[in-house]
C-alpha cells in the first residue's frame, strides 16, 4: 500500500494527465464550466456514498425508506449531470471521483452513524452534510441557467424544474435534520 507521500504523487501525476489530454477544450472558459461540472459530480459521488452508508446503518428503520427515496432523486441528478458533462464535451474526472470518495470516508469516520438512540450526533451531522449539498445542487442548477444564457449546450434543460427538485430535498432533509437536532439536544426535565 503506497504512503500518503506516494499517494499525493499519484495524484498529483494523474492530475497532470488529465490536464494535458483532458479534453476537447479551445479556450479557458470551457475548461472552467468542465471543472465546475466535474466538482459538482464529485460531491455527487460523496454524497451518495454517504447515503448508502445511512440506508445500511438505518435498515429495516423508517429512515431507511427516507434515505432510499433521497438516494433515487440524487442519482437522479448526478444522472443528469453526467449528460451535462458529456454535452459540453468533458470527461468524468477519475481524480475527482476518488476524492470525493476519499472524502466521504474520512467524514464517515468522524460522522460514525448507527441507530443507537445514545449516539444521534453522526445522524444529525450527516444529514448536515447532505443538506449543504443539496443547497450547493441548487446553486449549481441557477448557475448553469445563467451560463446557458451563453453556452448553447448547456440549452434545452428544465433548470426550474431541477431547482425545485433540490429545493424539496432540502425541505425534506432539513425537516430531518431539526428533528434530530431535537433528539441530540435534549435535556432532562425536572
Amino acid at each position: 500500500m503506497p504512503r500518503p507521500a506516494q499517494k499525493v504523487k499519484l495524484y498529483f501525476a494523474i492530475w497532470r494527465d488529465e490536464k494535458k489530454g483532458g479534453g476537447n477544450f479551445t479556450n479557458m472558459n470551457n475548461e472552467n464550466l468542465a471543472t465546475y461540472l466535474k466538482d459538482h459530480h464529485a460531491g455527487s459521488v460523496a454524497a451518495l456514498e454517504l447515503v448508502d452508508h445511512l440506508i445500511e446503518t438505518f435498515e429495516g428503520k423508517s429512515l431507511e425508506q427516507f434515505f432510499k427515496n433521497l438516494r433515487k432523486e440524487i442519482d437522479a441528478d448526478q444522472g443528469r449531470l453526467e449528460e451535462l458533462i458529456k454535452k459540453v464535451g468533458a470527461k468524468e474526472s477519475a481524480l475527482r471521483k476518488a476524492g470525493a470518495w476519499v472524502a466521504e470516508k474520512f467524514a464517515r469516520m468522524k460522522v460514525r452513524v448507527n441507530d443507537s438512540e445514545k449516539d444521534q450526533m453522526g445522524l444529525l451531522d450527516a444529514l448536515e452534510a447532505l443538506l449543504i449539498g443539496i443547497t450547493g445542487k441548487e446553486a449549481l442548477w441557477s448557475a448553469l441557467e445563467a451560463a446557458s444564457e451563453n453556452v448553447a449546450s448547456l440549452r434545452g434543460v428544465d433548470y426550474a424544474q431541477l431547482r425545485q427538485r433540490a429545493r424539496e430535498q432540502s425541505d425534506l432533509v432539513d425537516a430531518k435534520r431539526l428533528e434530530s437536532a431535537r433528539e441530540v439536544f435534549k435535556t432532562e426535565r425536572t
